[in-house]
């Protein structure tokens, strides 16, 4: 599996000094030469965001252009707008403010009415405004209730753990959204610098799990890649792991049940984020129903070792090379 660069290629393999996957599993690369593609992005950017991000975005927007249309009709003069006194309103600017909300939502404007030409204009140009917006918000809302989203968190730090009488090296996940996942997959793959000869060269290697699959996912998953002579991680330090600049790459496939559909999942860890000789602590909770409960909360949570047990014997033999 050291040939197996997972797509990067041999030529950015090389070249490349920062992490391939940031934390939250995007690609930390970018694209020259297609322009700014800032309508794509401020798409994507929208699917993306909280529902509070997108509620907050759109109605400031849709302010923001009220408040530009009211400044038009109030430099128009007081006579632009008819009907007012009804209101009851004493502020000019106000008053040209509610008729700008009325007529970009499409509620009416009630005995409010535009004198002149120049008003009738701006009346026109917000009303079709509007009708845009409305349906851009609308659609981009339904966009955002029909796509499938993974909502997997994975721990901040990876650990190296006891396991069967050696190491493991260890990380957790759990879906936070209520809908429910099944049928996760996992792959995780190791990028480290290992010396080949004369040269020092970036290798991959996919690493064996204690378990690749699980069918339900309603609680919490803690990976476990055992470090027995077979993996390349085999009597290998902290200093080395360092010195080889090492990156855990991990990608999660998932069958989402709402909109039974896939979804995927990613994250990485560098060498500064494994943490030695320290074991998860604990996330079940007592529950007095019967349920089985998780506390989210305890998924980065780890226990020291107890006193004489933070030295553990590492396998004699090393499948996969010293790294450089």
């Amino acid at each position: 599996m050291a040939e197996n660069d997972l797509g990067f290629g041999r030529v950015v393999t090389e070249r490349a000094r920062g992490r391939f996957l940031n934390k939250d599993g995007t690609p930390n690369s970018r694209k020259y030469g297609l322009g700014g593609q800032t309508w794509p992005r401020l798409y994507l950017r929208a699917l993306a965001a909280s529902w509070p991000q997108f509620l907050t975005w759109v109605v400031g927007i849709a302010l923001l252009i009220a408040g530009v249309f009211a400044i038009g009709y109030r430099s128009l003069g007081t006579g632009a707008l008819q009907g007012t006194d009804q209101l009851g309103l004493t502020d000019p600017f106000f008053v040209a403010f509610t008729y700008s909300v009325a007529i970009l939502t499409g509620v009416g404007a009630g005995p409010i009415v535009a004198v002149g030409s120049t008003a009738q204009w701006l009346t026109i140009l917000e009303s079709i405004g509007g009708l845009l917006g409305l349906a851009l918000g609308g659609g981009l809302s339904l966009a955002r209730l029909a796509r499938p989203r993974a909502n997997i968190r994975f721990s901040q730090r990876a650990v190296v753990a006891p396991y069967q009488g050696g190491r493991g090296l260890m990380f957790r996940l759990v879906n936070v959204e209520p809908s429910e996942l099944s049928d996760v997959e996992l792959n995780v793959s190791l990028a480290w610098y290992q010396r080949a000869g004369e040269k020092r060269e970036r290798r991959f290697h996919q690493l064996r799990l204690e378990r690749e699959r699980v069918e339900f996912f309603n609680l919490h998953w803690t990976v476990v890649h055992p470090i027995d002579r077979a993996s390349p991680l085999a009597g290998v330090t902290p200093d080395e792991l360092r010195e080889a600049k090492a990156e855990l790459l991990v990608h999660a496939v998932a069958h989402e049940e709402t909109f039974s559909t896939r979804v995927i999942a990613r994250t990485s860890y560098l060498w500064d984020e494994v943490r030695w000789d320290v074991r998860f602590a604990d996330m079940f909770v007592d529950s007095p129903d019967a349920i089985i409960t998780v506390d989210v909360d305890r998924l980065d949570r780890v226990d020291r070792l107890e006193e004489g047990t933070t030295s553990l014997p590492a396998p004699a033999e090393s499948g996969g090379g010293a790294p450089a």
